[in-house]
């Protein structure tokens, strides 16, 4: 069966199909989606993208094709764009190369149409009537001629194949004519016939090269007229890009927030900057952990409801409060916030708050090269790697831990609402809160030691406080247990399982968080995203959130579904964007939350909701109907010189800010922290190593004691003998952090928390650390003895 025909394209068709391209040397071939249209050859991952996202697009009319071998072909541009393309089979590059050359051929001809250089016309710039009326004839002039010659052309074909015809039947006749007397008028004929088709040729040679000869004669004016545009385009997306940051850095000033340098406005999109030059292969190379533009775009859309949704009470609609009344808890917070709750005294009785500090010591400029130390850790967990202070903030992972608190008025809003799906929205937008505080910190937490505790008494100030402390060593877990007045309670135990990959890091968190109101009962779980820290090699660092949240309510089946958005260096959306919908327990969407992790957060309710266009790979994505949307939280401004201050909120400085009457093993006491906010860093190295040590001895010695208590005599002595071989002992700890024990982390911690237990959640159906009681009272007691020597 022969192959079907070339596709020979017409104007306005399109050529479409799947190739394979060249990415990279780590990938090689990858199967993409080519469109051949008005002269532009565009490529897609898949043929859901056409829609949205174009990859990568070259301009056939200044192109070169060239044939490499049977399946291979490139086209190029001149330098600046290069597509290594393989079809599926030789048939197949045939069907694309000639396809090629037609749409080439024809884009050639289209701007030779549309050219409007006007040489001829004046120099001086005419009037509206002059200048059209002389760009118009020259074109109509030029349209004419070309016409003209393409009809010489056609017509000459026609001819050129009437007479081969003839010519060819002529030939067979006198093959089989045998010699005789009709042998004369037979040549006759064929003499005749040739010379006619000669004639043809010759008038078809001569029409071509007067077409040559006119398409040579404008090509210098089209080519200089292609570049002029090209330099404008250049010029005006140029002049775009710098409106573009004088726009959002200014929108940034007039909201309030500090204005930082411009390397601090958008390290991502400031270290990527050097990447433009690479060409069109950047979009294909994951290992620089960006994504592709839409690579996975959202799952709905959001549009303005009907307007007579905006005339109804919120009474009327699904049993939700009205939009106004969420309205008033936002305006009206600030009074009710005076007192803990509708029965407290006046404000005036309340105890005097306590004035915190505002500032500490400003960072050392020391230099250390990052790269030296953690280049033989690739691989690695994150606690397995020796850190210097030089690397850290003045806070432990204990405080960083407390600082999820820092929009605690997020939970007060919620435990006042009536609605559970209400309530939902305000619990969510307290889960994108606690990552507002990441965006600029780059430095890395002091570890924990195991029994470290970190008490964040804010009963007079907020009407809450809280607790944390270190229940393992390995792994590492770290229990929270933070209370109100108001009526909420939050627990929460998180694990830290990290990995260095080279360029960059991930943290991933593990673990559960839980909120509790008091009034209505509900129970909340969610969990953290993954954090990656880019640029370790080289650039400066900045840190991105990206993964997905689940906030559930196990009391009545809401749901919210949160999406971090990983930064995409080809996207044209917001950066940090964070989407979600809540749901009920029936599938409904009532409400849409949109905003980003590091500035602000937006709900609307949903009015209506349908089936949209398809998204990426055939996936129908939900349009929904919504009212104005209201902000329902945003970022508090850092405070002045937080650039010289570990870029520190306003919570964060108050933190190590030394109290008197908390535990001898809460974080304020760690020496070696002390002396790193102090600015001594040298010391505060000398003092850390040897808190390692000292915990590193304890450690070994409770599992001496642990092996003893739970085997016989003879074993016991050959347990001991194994623990106190030099083998074990020399290999063990030596430069690692006081959690970081290669040998000793093959056994779990032996470890009983002091002021946490394990507890089953009915609820959930989680185990983690819960708050047993006990602290608060020995602290207004004073007594401290059950507490270890740790530091």
């Amino acid at each position: 069966m022969s192959e079907p025909k070339p596709p020979t394209p017409t104007p306005g068709d399109t050529y479409k199909g799947w190739l394979f391209k060249w990415t990279n040397y780590i990938k090689g071939y990858q199967r993409r989606w080519f469109v051949l249209s008005n002269g532009l050859l565009s490529y897609y991952r898949t043929q859901a993208e056409m829609g949205h996202t174009c990859r990568g697009t070259i301009n056939l009319a200044t192109a070169n094709i060239a044939v490499e071998d049977s399946c291979n072909f490139v086209i190029s541009n001149g330098g600046a764009q290069t597509y290594h393309l393989k079809a599926s089979s030789e048939v197949e590059r045939q069907r694309w190369i000639t396809a090629l050359e037609l749409a080439k051929a024809k884009a050639v001809r289209m701007q030779a149409e549309s050219d409007d250089s006007g040489d001829e016309c004046p120099a001086v710039p005419p009037t509206s009537g002059q200048g059209g009326s002389c760009r118009n004839s020259e074109v109509q002039s030029t349209l004419r001629t070309l016409s003209s010659k393409v009809e010489d052309l056609n017509t000459c074909n026609d001819l050129i194949v009437k007479h081969g015809s003839a010519l060819q039947r002529s030939l067979s006749e006198l093959e089989g004519l045998r010699v005789g007397g009709d042998m004369g008028e037979k040549m006759r004929q064929v003499t005749e016939r040739a010379t006619l088709f000669r004639i043809t040729s010759n008038a078809m040679i001569n029409a071509c090269r007067d077409f040559l000869s006119l398409a040579q004669s404008h090509s210098k004016r089209w080519q200089k007229a292609l570049q002029v545009e090209r330099d404008q385009r250049i010029r005006l997306e140029e002049t775009l890009e710098q409106l573009a940051k004088q726009h959002n850095h200014l929108e940034r000033a007039f909201r309030g927030a500090t204005v930082l340098p411009p390397s601090f406005s958008n390290p991502a999109l400031g270290n990527k900057g050097g990447g433009s030059g690479k060409g069109d292969a950047s979009d294909e190379d994951d290992d620089n952990e960006f994504f592709d533009a839409m690579e996975d775009p959202a799952e709905f859309i959001t549009v303005p409801a009907d307007p007579k949704y905006h005339r109804r009470s919120g009474s009327n609609v699904s049993g939700i409060s009205s939009e106004t009344g969420m309205d008033d808890q936002s305006v009206n917070f600030d009074e009710l916030s005076l007192a803990s709750n509708p029965e407290s005294p006046q404000p005036l009785e309340l105890e005097p708050v306590r004035q915190r500090r505002t500032r500490i010591p400003d960072k050392p400029n020391y230099y250390l090269n990052l790269w030296s130390i953690m280049k033989n850790c690739i691989g690695k967990e994150l606690s397995k790697i020796p850190m210097p202070v030089n690397f850290n903030e003045p806070l432990s992972m204990l405080q960083r831990l407390s600082e999820d608190l820092e929009y605690y008025e997020l939970l007060d809003k919620a435990a006042k609402c009536q609605s559970s799906l209400e309530q939902m929205c305000y619990v969510a937008a307290f889960t994108v809160s606690s990552y507002s505080t990441t965006v600029h910190r780059t430095g890395k937490p002091f570890n924990p030691l195991l029994g470290e505790t970190f008490e964040l008494d804010r009963l007079n100030e907020c009407g809450y406080r809280s607790l944390c402390e270190q229940v393992s060593h390995h792994p590492p877990a770290a229990a929270h247990h933070a209370m109100s007045e108001k009526g909420w309670t939050l627990r929460q135990e998180i694990t830290l399982a990290s990995k260095f990959r080279g360029k960059y890091l991930s943290i991933m968190p593990l673990g559960s968080i839980q909120c509790l109101f008091d009034k209505s009962n509900n129970h909340y779980s969610w969990k953290k995203v993954t954090t990656t820290v880019h640029n370790i090699i080289v650039g400066k660092l900045w840190i991105d959130q990206s993964g997905e949240i689940d906030v559930v309510n196990h009391k009545t089946g809401d749901r919210c579904h949160l999406k971090f958005a990983p930064y995409s260096y080809f996207s044209r959306d917001v950066p940090r964007k964070v989407t979600g919908v809540v749901t009920d327990k029936d599938g409904k969407a009532h409400y849409v939350l949109s905003g980003t992790w590091d500035e602000k957060m937006e709900f609307s309710r949903i009015m209506q909701s349908s089936k949209g266009e398809n998204g990426t790979e055939g996936k129908q994505r939900t349009v929904y109907q919504t009212l104005k949307a209201k902000e329902i939280w945003r970022k508090n401004p850092l405070p002045e010189g937080a650039e010289n201050m570990y870029f520190f909120s306003s919570l964060a400085l108050t933190l190590n800010e030394p109290e008197e009457g908390v535990a001898p093993t809460d974080s304020r006491r760690r020496p070696d922290q002390r002396l790193m906010e102090d600015g001594r860093w040298d010391e505060a190295n000398a003092e850390k190593q040897r808190i390692e040590e000292k915990q590193r001895s304890v450690r070994r010695e409770r599992e001496r004691e642990a092996v003893k208590a739970a085997s016989s005599p003879e074993e016991a002595v050959c347990e001991d003998s194994v623990n106190d071989s030099p083998l074990k002992t020399d290999t063990v700890e030596t430069g690692t952090e006081a959690n970081e024990v290669s040998d000793e982390s093959a056994h779990p911690d032996n470890y009983q928390a002091l002021w946490f237990e394990k507890f089953d959640d009915p609820v959930s159906g989680e185990t983690l650390h819960i708050y047993k009681g006990g602290y608060w009272e020995a602290k207004d007691q004073g007594s401290w003895d059950m507490c270890p020597d740790i530091f």
